[in-house]
């Protein structure tokens, strides 16, 4: 053939099925193919070289130019013999080579081919290099000693080789691994990479030959036994033939026996399920209660006895398997990579229940499915809404008609392993009746001290479940009874911030609802903006759900315009949202401006995010009642008398009328009053409304606060302050006031928010009023000292220029 250049020659090409030649080899194999009978006459009549390259599937008889493989070896022909059906062909591998092109198919190959070296393995360093060829070795012999047919002389000449490069190919080449293996090892141009892949291959084919090994002597050191009861088992066959009671029995008998046997049950196990089926013998063959032992036994024989899967500990995985199903939840995935690391540390580790407690549709249920695929376990969920059965956990006892068993053991016998990932999802809807309570029973599930021996009321028999993986779900942890919260350890999901939700939306949910509706991004575009106004004005909710159907209504509309031929793409904005879906379901509450005394925005925590809360307060002629409005509940209602009777102990001190609980009645009220509302942490925010509403100063309109008061006036701490900024934020709030205590929650909270919102920490009443009100309060001694003070009715106060310079603290 011609030759291009000193490394790229044209040859004529044959395909091989099921074999790979390595350069500096020897290759016997039968030709039977026409066209590569022309390929090796062509190579003979020239200067005796082909390309040699495997096929990659080997029951194509015809492959084509793209189903053989690239990298081969350019070999020289040695020897060809004529049979009478085929021609038997020796070749020596010269160089590897790859293909460039394919010139010719037909009559045969014909391809451009480039010399193709390997890389030398110097960059990682000869002791490297030394350290691998020594394992490769090492795994080699352990190899070929445990496979009886494999030559003295190959294990000689590869543990004397020197050369990575000839101690690669050469174990590559005489190893009867599959064709892709070999390929693979051709492939790779990297001699270290070549060693550690080979290295791989030896320790995957070791381990199962010592398992077949093992397999081996178990099965040889059985058959003595076996053998004994098989006679014994036939003499019984022919007795219950004479008897006239048929094969039946017998054979479902011994077949019983034959899975017991196999199982490798302790025991106590074991003997029990032996006399069940002994129990089959003494009965009609086709009573009720051989029909009830015969769905016990195939009940009990159907669990995953000593079946386990292994676990799949690697950190750097489940950290990417956790990012790319969930945005954000920091310190979920970060307690969830704890939790693996342990037990990579530690595999027997037992005990570790974890209860993933949050609102609903924050991810609960997907953040189980990740660990679970993180960890290579099966998964199987368990809903326990609405069970308020006790024999739902533990099953039935079999004496009874349909009996069965409980859910614990059916998510085991799903889930095809032993040790699977058990989600226990809604733990908080368990309930219960004169049918027991089915939390207790969960106890001994859930106990990492006694689970070791379930015992479900219908198989009788302890079942280990000390290796499962529980996680549980709840919405509210004060419906899960303590005992059972004790041996969980919790894990809080808070709702997500816009911010979080614009995130999810834009990766995920926009994503998945294109493709489940067919739409492509050439006919649909969502912009970042038609998001936001889905999460401000189209949903109220702690977690996405709501967000995916308005995002899944989007497609379905722009599908309709599509497909009716109103429009070939469709871009939906925040400002054509509205054609969309309609006016806006929920408005964006409104800030209260300066110069209204009375009114002062306060923060709520909901089941769906934190809420802008307005607290208005109005003072009227009266005899002293306090009157208090908006479906308030009793905790509220406790902090608005507290606020009160703190205000009466320091009317000198704020320059309030000594009597004003006789004179006038006070006016609590909180807007939106359909909705109840209740907790302690609206207590500084009750107590400024209404010294504002009896001083007649106003609150600043910029200034939101959250706190609970006591009734000396010290600010005390309170929860969910990560929801509550977010609400600020999203209301344009300038400054917030917090419990000083709460300071280190900040850490918590958005950078974004944080960025925009001063952080003012409050130890007492004092600097909430200072920093709240436009003016500050002026105690009663001074007012009365000058002469220029202002009385209004019974309220007085001085007026003072407003405060300017940093805050207290600020962050």
């Amino acid at each position: 053939m011609a030759k291009i250049d000193k490394k790229t020659v044209k040859l004529p090409l044959l395909a091989m099925r099921g074999m790979v030649l390595f350069p500096q080899m020897v290759l016997h194999f039968d030709v039977g193919r026409e066209k590569s009978v022309y390929a090796l006459n062509e190579a003979m009549n020239e200067d005796r070289l082909i390309f040699l390259t495997a096929q990659k599937d080997i029951r194509d008889e015809d492959p084509e130019g793209n189903n053989i493989y690239d990298v081969g070896v350019v070999a020289e022909i040695k020897q060809i013999i004529k049979t009478q059906n085929h021609l038997r062909v020796l070749v020596e591998g010269r160089y590897r080579a790859r293909i460039l092109h394919i010139e010719e198919e037909e009559p045969y190959f014909i391809a451009e081919v480039e010399e193709h070296p390997l890389k030398s393995g110097r960059s990682a360093g000869k002791k490297m290099i030394n350290a691998l060829m020594r394992t490769l070795k090492d795994l080699f012999q352990e190899y070929s000693m445990m496979t009886p047919r494999m030559s003295k002389d190959l294990v000689f000449n590869a543990l004397a080789a020197d050369s990575p490069e000839f101690l690669t190919e050469y174990i590559a080449a005489n190893m009867p691994i599959h064709t892709d293996d070999k390929q693979m090892v051709l492939e790779e141009s990297s001699v270290t990479k070549r060693i550690k892949m080979l290295i791989q291959i030896l320790e995957e084919e070791n381990d199962i030959l010592s398992l077949e090994q093992e397999i081996h002597e178990k099965v040889r050191s059985q058959i003595d036994t076996n053998q004994r009861e098989y006679y014994l088992r036939e003499q019984m066959k022919a007795i219950s033939s004479e008897l006239g009671d048929g094969d039946s029995a017998q054979e479902d008998i011994y077949e019983y026996h034959t899975r017991i046997e196999g199982l490798k049950l302790e025991e106590e196990t074991a003997e029990k399920l032996r006399k069940e089926a002994d129990r089959l013998l003494k009965m009609p063959y086709n009573s009720h209660e051989a029909g009830v032992i015969k769905g016990y036994l195939d009940t009990v024989l159907d669990l995953p006895w000593n079946v386990f899967t292994k676990d799949k500990l690697n950190i750097e995985k489940a950290q990417k398997q956790l990012d790319r199903d969930h945005y954000g939840m920091e310190k979920v995935k970060t307690r969830i990579l704890e939790m693996l690391s342990v037990r990579a540390l530690a595999p027997d580790i037992k005990g570790q229940i974890i209860c993933l407690a949050g609102p609903p549709g924050v991810g609960k249920t997907s953040i189980a499915k990740s660990i679970a695929k993180s960890m290579g376990r099966k998964y199987v969920r368990l809903s326990l809404g609405g069970v308020r059965d006790e024999s739902d956990i533990r099953g039935h006892r079999k004496t009874y008609i349909g009996a069965m068993p409980g859910r614990i053991i059916n998510a085991i016998k799903l889930a095809g392993s032993q040790n699977p990932l058990v989600l226990l999802d809604e733990v908080d809807k368990l309930g219960n009746d004169f049918r027991g309570d089915p939390s207790a029973a969960l106890l001994e599930v859930l106990d990492s001290e006694q689970n070791n021996a379930f015992r479900d009321h219908y198989i009788e028999v302890p079942f280990d479940l000390s290796q499962v993986l529980f996680i549980a779900t709840a919405n509210n942890l004060g419906n899960v009874p303590q005992p059972l919260l004790d041996r969980m350890e919790i894990i809080q999901l808070t709702s997500y911030t816009r911010e979080e939700k614009f995130q999810i939306g834009k990766r995920y949910l926009v994503p998945k609802q294109m493709k489940r509706h067919g739409l492509t991004t050439g006919q649909l575009r969502i912009n970042p903006s038609a998001i936001y106004a889905l999460i401000d004005y189209y949903t109220r909710e702690s977690g996405v759900r709501g967000l995916e159907r308005e995002i899944a209504s989007l497609c379905r509309k722009a599908a309709k315009q599509i497909v009716s031929g109103e429009a070939e793409k469709v871009s939906i904005t925040g400002k054509n949202i509205e054609s969309f879906l309609g006016g806006h379901k929920f408005k964006q509450e409104k800030l209260a401006s300066d110069g209204e005394p009375g009114l002062v925005n306060g923060l709520a925590w909901t089941s769906v995010g934190g809420e802008m809360l307005q607290i208005e307060v109005a003072v009227l002629e009266g005899s002293g009642k306090t009157v208090l409005t908006g479906s308030l509940g009793d905790v509220m209602k406790e902090s608005a008398q507290a606020a009160i009777s703190y205000i009466r102990t320091c009317t000198d001190k704020y320059g309030v009328d000594k009597d004003f609980y006789k004179t006038k009645d006070i006016h609590i009220h909180v807007p939106e009053g359909a909705v109840p509302k209740d907790g302690p942490s609206a207590g500084i925010t009750i107590c400024t409304a209404v010294l504002s509403a009896l001083s007649g100063i106003p609150a600043r309109g910029d200034v939101a606060m959250t706190g609970e008061m006591s009734l000396r006036g010290r600010v005390l701490p309170i929860g969910g302050l990560k929801e509550k900024t977010m609400a600020a934020y999203r209301n344009g709030i300038k400054t917030i006031i917090i419990p000083e205590d709460n300071k280190v929650d900040l850490e918590e909270v958005d950078n974004i928010v944080k960025e925009s919102i001063r952080f003012v920490t409050a130890k007492n009443i004092k600097t909430v009023l200072d920093t709240a009100l436009i003016r500050k309060f002026v105690p009663r001694k001074e007012l009365a000292a000058e002469s220029s003070a202002k009385t209004t009715g019974t309220l007085e106060y001085r007026e003072e220029e407003e405060q300017r310079g940093e805050p207290l603290i600020a962050h």
